[in-house]
């Protein structure tokens, strides 16, 4: 005897679909939440938060630690100043090259050289008034803080640098000639090279070095010095600027034609300091 099967209809009013939220609803019991933990005490709200802090202590922890390292492991950069880094890297040239020119010296002297290149030096500190760099001039006008001896001729330092030689004197102020003046000329030494020859500025914050022979190998970025040989104001070598460009002469092209740049921000100078040769 064949067996019946038996289905039962379950009518819709008990659907199980119903029993399921609408997003309406969860939408107004979130609300309805919301509004009674805004205006509920703080010490009942408190509760909730300490509850919150101890259930996921441990990934927020993870978390913290994990920003912590990569906060960390990131480069430093920046750390000095773009200006303190070339001051110091002036200062460190400057040191180098004196170094270079005592050992010439005592080679030659066969070791009898015994003075410091700079024993007897003072440096005259003085504030900067103004600042007047174009085409036609350039050149700072000071305020001398000492009055110690300061003559026409005498090189000033800017960030360890030289920036040019004091033109004028006159009470209690000083007029410091740019070496990017077009007037201006300085006998200078490119890097290693024992070689002088007479720079000249262009007037647009840069100066010219002619007549260095081609067969000098000279790169962009050799620092220039203005040379001791041929000045009563500078007992050695002292870093003026840098190679910002170096091609061939179009006259003549067994020389080079090098551009040099100041080795400090000119116009950022707030002061400014005179070397008085043995005062």
């Amino acid at each position: 005897m064949a067996r019946k099967q038996i289905r039962v209809r379950i009518p819709k009013r008990y659907n199980m679909s119903l029993w399921s939220p609408s997003r309406r609803m969860l939408f107004i019991w979130c609300m309805l939440i919301s509004f009674i933990l805004l205006f509920a005490p703080q010490n009942f709200t408190s509760k909730f938060q300490l509850a919150y802090v101890r259930i996921f202590r441990w990934p927020l922890s993870i978390g913290g630690h994990f920003a912590l390292s990569t906060q960390t492991q990131m480069p430093l950069q920046d750390v000095v100043p773009r200006r303190e880094y070339d001051k110091l890297q002036t200062y460190r040239a400057n040191l180098e090259e004196t170094l270079n020119q005592q050992r010439m010296k005592f080679e030659k002297l066969y070791g009898l050289y015994n003075k410091y290149v700079w024993e007897g030096v003072n440096f005259a500190l003085a504030d900067v008034i103004t600042a007047t760099i174009n085409g036609s001039s350039n050149e700072l006008t000071i305020s001398c803080r000492e009055n110690i001896g300061l003559v026409k001729g005498q090189f000033v330092l800017g960030d360890n640098s030289i920036i040019g030689t004091i033109s004028e004197v006159s009470s209690g102020t000083a007029c410091v000639k740019l070496f990017t003046d077009p007037t201006s000329a300085i006998a200078v030494k490119i890097g290693k090279l024992n070689v002088d020859r007479m720079m000249r500025g262009n007037g647009d914050n840069s100066a010219r070095v002619p007549l260095i022979e081609a067969k000098y190998k000279i790169k962009i970025g050799d620092e220039v010095f203005a040379s001791s040989n041929k000045s009563k104001f500078l007992d050695a070598p002292v870093k003026i600027g840098e190679v910002a460009q170096l091609k061939k002469d179009e006259k003549d092209p067994l020389f080079w034609d090098i551009t040099v740049k100041p080795a400090c921000d000119i116009e950022k100078l707030d002061d400014v300091a005179v070397l008085v040769m043995n005062p």
